[in-house]
């Protein structure tokens, strides 16, 4: 038998109430309980995709880790952009999304585009140009999005650019 589930903002620990005689426990003393009705919208967007914060500092407290959901749209493409020092993982739940960057081993950059399905996973180093498309013309690409900085970095860009190998962000000689 199960548990039943846990009311919105009642986190794992329900007995944590706040009364004047007994203050609600901290942010970082208690797990918790993000439902998917209550994911927030008022986070970094880029052009063509929508993005949804699960894990934050403003949701949760957290300071080292973000994590939330993205959607395109049938049909759609992102803007070009980067997530600063953010290391980005993905994970992808449904639709069969693109992530796009270049690639400048050779001898002219090259577009790549790695074709992923629901259970894969991508890794978006820091400083990464790339951008997100979604070419089913009928069915949305959702993901999860766990980055390594407490609140989504989102730097929009007018073209993708190949990251030279020595580069390690903006400010490199």
């Amino acid at each position: 038998m199960s548990e039943p589930l846990t009311a919105p903002g009642e986190g794992f620990h329900p007995h944590l109430h706040d009364t004047p005689e007994q203050p609600a426990a901290p942010l970082r003393t208690r797990l918790h309980h993000i439902r998917a009705d209550a994911l927030d919208g008022d986070t970094a967007q880029t052009g063509g995709m929508r993005r949804f914060a699960a894990v934050s500092g403003g949701t949760v407290g957290s300071e080292k880790l973000w994590m939330g959901q993205t959607h395109v749209a049938p049909a759609t493409s992102s803007s070009d952009h980067h997530h600063g020092e953010s290391e980005t993982a993905i994970y992808v739940v449904s639709g069969h999304p693109e992530f796009v960057f270049l690639d400048d081993s050779g001898e002219r950059p090259e577009e790549v585009r790695l074709r992923t399905s629901p259970g894969d996973y991508i890794f978006v180093p820091p400083f990464v140009p790339h951008r997100e498309e979604n070419p089913d013309p009928g069915e949305e690409a959702v993901v999860v999005i766990a980055r390594s900085t407490q609140e989504a970095i989102v730097v929009n860009l007018p073209h993708l650019y190949a990251l030279p190998a020595e580069d390690t962000g903006p400010n490199s000689a």
